[in-house]
């Protein structure tokens, strides 16, 4: 198994101060993913005090853990001097408040993955978010998404909707729209810009189209104006899949042998109870003996780590795999008894043009994935069992991300460190009742072919 099991970080403050005594003030979190949900183990705070000298605490076994109730009064009856007294009132001052001391610059902080922690940080939080910002399009095309993407923010204020401000970014999306006609158009291949120009009328004056939300947003009708703009975002990314009929990007000669997916495909996963029982059944529906998954894999981000996938998937490998549950991920069994891929960890940063291979995300400096790990329902690839550069040939897992298991930011504590190549898109309501010795029946590649890419075929 090469799912990493525990990670720990570790926070040290102590004054800079040249005198000798000093109060040294240590955290430890260790947080774990269990093979088992019997292994799992809860976060763990330690805080613990030490002295610098002996005769600083004459009885050491007092400063094993922070009080909970603070005596003032014996601290500075005691043998600890003033200044010491002042360094403990602005560590626990520090401890307890949300905000630094400025001017002060005696923490000494270790590495501790700052951005988990920061509210700021923003990351897709759906497959089809992350999906669709993946996408290498036309500049103007990405400029309406974006203008697009603001009003689902907006929308999520209660009370009081700024439809002022929607309608302004629903005018900006339509007249970059109208006046990057030329440009839209021409960034699609000839032979499918015939339903390029459809999609775009579609787009501006179509009944799910732009010129219909700014009525929507000038009614000032929520539910009316979240449908019609997921039809323009939904459109929006069919026309950006139109101008991306390929890699922008040129893959590492020595990456060629590997196969590769150059674009976008749909894998279908059929899943059955390992004991006889049941799912449970859709609304209205009956008890299903199967229930189904569909994943989109995104080649454009991933090409090799789909390639592989996809190539495993055709050749039958996961039929009959078993899954296991494990903390946080659904994971497949080790050996599918096919011939995969020792693939490079591939990761494609934020903002980047390429992917980076054998070479994993410092989050902590704000490097972010394109295809983040932090969605319900990330699909990727384990650690290979003998290098961690590298992905295991056959076990993929779906992530299932739980923020009460995460940062502040809301990010997952494994975030840039495991090629995600994929988002599962349908079915993800049946991952709660996924059970370890469940198997998938079937895996097929429903969508897709013509852009997979073999070795004997480059």
């Amino acid at each position: 198994m090469a799912f990493p099991l525990s990670s720990s970080i570790t926070l040290s403050f102590t004054p800079s101060t040249p005198k000798r005594h000093f109060l040294s003030t240590h955290f430890a979190f260790r947080f774990s993913q269990a093979r088992s949900q019997e292994n799992v183990r809860p976060f763990q705070l330690k805080v613990q005090c030490k002295a610098s000298k002996e005769a600083f605490v004459k009885d050491k076994s007092q400063c094993r853990n922070i009080p909970t109730s603070f005596n003032l009064s014996n601290l500075i009856n005691g043998t600890m001097k003033l200044e010491n007294v002042i360094a403990v009132i602005l560590i626990l001052a520090e401890i307890t408040s949300p905000l630094p001391l400025a001017g002060w610059d005696f923490w000494s902080i270790s590495p501790a993955n700052a951005v988990l922690y920061s509210p700021e940080t923003k990351l897709p939080r759906t497959g089809e978010l992350a999906l669709r910002r993946a996408i290498p399009a036309n500049t103007n095309m990405k400029a309406i998404q974006d203008s697009l993407e603001d009003i689902s923010y907006l929308l999520r204020i209660p009370q009081r909707k700024p439809y002022g401000t929607m309608e302004g970014n629903v005018k900006k999306a339509l007249k970059i729209a109208v006046d990057g006609k030329d440009s839209i158009l021409a960034s699609i291949p000839a032979d499918l810009r015939e339903k390029g120009s459809t999609l775009y009328s579609s787009l501006v004056d179509g009944k799910g189209g732009l010129e219909a939300l700014l009525k929507f947003i000038k009614d000032q009708d929520p539910d009316r104006v979240s449908v019609g703009l997921a039809s323009s975002l939904d459109t929006v990314a069919e026309l950006e899949l139109l101008q991306a009929p390929g890699l922008s990007f040129l893959l590492p000669e020595q990456y060629l042998k590997y196969p590769r997916l150059t674009g976008r495909a749909i894998v279908e996963l059929t899943i059955e109870k390992g004991d006889g029982s049941s799912f449970s059944p859709e609304a209205g529906g009956e008890l299903r003996k199967t229930a189904t998954i569909q994943v989109v894999l995104d080649g454009y981000s991933a090409p090799l780590t789909t390639g592989n996938f996809a190539k495993l998937v055709t050749d039958g490998a996961y039929d009959g795999t078993k899954l296991s549950c494990i903390n946080q991920a659904i994971i497949s069994e080790n050996d599918t008894g096919k011939n995969g891929y020792s693939v490079p960890l591939e990761i494609m940063p934020s903002g980047q043009f390429e992917p980076l291979y054998k070479t994993t995300l410092s989050v902590q400096d704000g490097e972010l994935p394109v295809l983040p790990l932090s969605v319900y329902g990330a699909v990727a690839m384990a650690h290979s069992e003998v290098s961690e550069e590298y992905s295991s040939p056959y076990q993929f897992f779906f992530y299932l991300y739980d923020k009460r298991n995460s940062g502040l930011g809301g990010i997952s504590f494994e975030e840039g460190q495991f090629s995600v190549f994929g988002y599962i898109t349908a079915g993800r309501e049946i991952l709660p009742q996924i059970k370890t010795g469940d198997i998938i029946k079937s895996a097929k590649l429903v969508e897709g072919r013509d852009r997979l890419v073999l070795p004997s075929e480059s």
